[in-house]
């Protein structure tokens, strides 16, 4: 009997465990938004929070925009080829640069860079006492490090949606219009054409959502982190794999509530 309900307890304890560290994520969240709104407000950590999370991560994102709207201009060419119906280039670009690849792949690679950089920052602070140091001064760590870069990724992280949109549009024009031999003033005309508000929307609410996500991620695991160097690979490796996962589920229910039938 204890062999057959061995696997039910431990999968009982992996729910109950999963449980608890959404819960955990959801109190650090309201917690972070309760500090959002209420003073002080750290006007030179929001400032320098922006400059790390948007402008410094704009190179990134947007070679990765401009490469991935070229590879898919050649793929839907490539595709569109057997049913003759390779005229759609523009307009499959634009929506799928806009709709999902362009939030998704800026968002990843604000996971990829931000969250792994907030994690590891805040982590080592806590290893090394400086936000104890914080607390003795009589400053609230949540509101010192958590709210400027909470607040800076929901704002800049819908810009650099926005651009990567734009230039992933304009890798797949340049791709068309040099080498698939499309006409440059019927590729602008199909793509602006075809683009409709609710799609630029949709895509800078994702983008909202995504900077939400990562920048949270990157607080909490710091926050949490273990002592060591070990708490502090540990804390950076699971920020970045929970950012990555949360920003892939939020992107599907986001979706869901846009463009559901």
């Amino acid at each position: 009997m204890t062999v057959l309900l061995d696997p039910i307890a431990h999968l009982g304890r992996a729910v109950l465990s999963a449980l608890g560290a959404m819960g955990r994520v959801a109190l650090f969240l309201l917690l972070a938004l309760r500090h959002l709104f209420t003073p002080p407000f750290y006007l030179r950590e929001i400032l320098t929070a922006m400059l790390n999370i948007g402008w410094l991560s704009l190179p990134v994102v947007g070679m990765t925009a401009v490469f991935t709207g070229g590879a898919l201009a050649l793929q839907i060419y490539s595709g569109g080829a057997r049913f003759s119906a390779e005229a759609v280039v523009p307009q499959i670009v634009a929506i799928g640069m806009v709709r999902e690849l362009g939030p998704v792949m800026a968002g990843l690679m604000i996971a990829a860079r931000v969250t792994s950089s907030i994690a590891a920052e805040i982590a080592t602070m806590k290893v090394t006492e400086q936000i104890d140091a914080l607390v003795t001064l009589s400053t609230n760590p949540m509101k010192y490090l958590t709210a400027p870069r909470l607040l800076a990724g929901l704002i800049t992280v819908p810009m650099l949606v926005g651009i990567g949109d734009i230039l992933g549009i304009a890798g797949g024009y340049f791709v068309s219009t040099q080498s698939l031999g499309f006409n440059t003033a019927a590729y602008i005309k199909n793509t602006v054409n075809f683009l409709e508000p609710l799609d630029v929307i949709s895509s800078l609410v994702k983008g909202c959502v995504f900077g939400g996500i990562a920048t949270l991620m990157g607080c909490y695991y710091g926050m949490n982190s273990g002592r060591g160097a070990q708490g502090v690979g540990r804390a950076t490796k699971s920020s970045v794999e929970a950012a990555a996962v949360l920003i892939l589920a939020a992107n599907f229910l986001i979706t869901g509530v846009f463009f559901s039938v």
